[in-house]
């Protein structure tokens, strides 16, 4: 049965945002399992960005803590919200070493994009056009 919320978006959005949403999530799984492992490569990344190879854990951990309830469709606004401070702090990281944080950037639209895409109730809060009786 098809739920009240999905009823008025159409086949295509719903399965854009689905294939979105995946892929910000098995970014974020990939990127999580990465630093779990510790590779030197990682290790060295964290050192780079003026990080203690003592926090990789613990952001990985918050990596996918954020990812599990956005991957959640009944806590997936409060997941993205979450991602969103997570790449904030991306962003923030790799702005303070002078880098470009474009992929931060970009991934933080795609896991909006993919929830606003699936999701009728974000759709009726954060409407991107005006209605026809305007």
């Amino acid at each position: 049965m098809q739920s009240a919320t999905q009823s008025s978006v159409s086949k295509a959005s719903l399965w854009t945002g689905r294939i979105l949403s995946a892929m910000a999530v098995l970014l974020f799984v990939f990127t999580a399992m990465f630093s779990l492992l510790k590779p030197a490569v990682a290790t060295q990344g964290f050192l780079h960005y003026g990080y203690p190879d003592s926090a990789l854990l613990r952001i990985a951990v918050v990596e996918i803590l954020c990812v599990i309830i956005y991957a959640i469709p009944r806590t997936s606004v409060l997941g993205a919200i979450l991602l969103t401070g997570y790449l904030g702090g991306a962003t923030a990281t790799h702005v303070r070493v002078g880098e470009p944080p474009i992929v931060a950037i970009i991934v933080g639209v795609v896991v909006w994009l993919g929830l606003y895409l699936r999701d009728e109730k974000l759709r009726a809060l954060v409407p991107l056009r005006r209605s026809s009786s305007q």
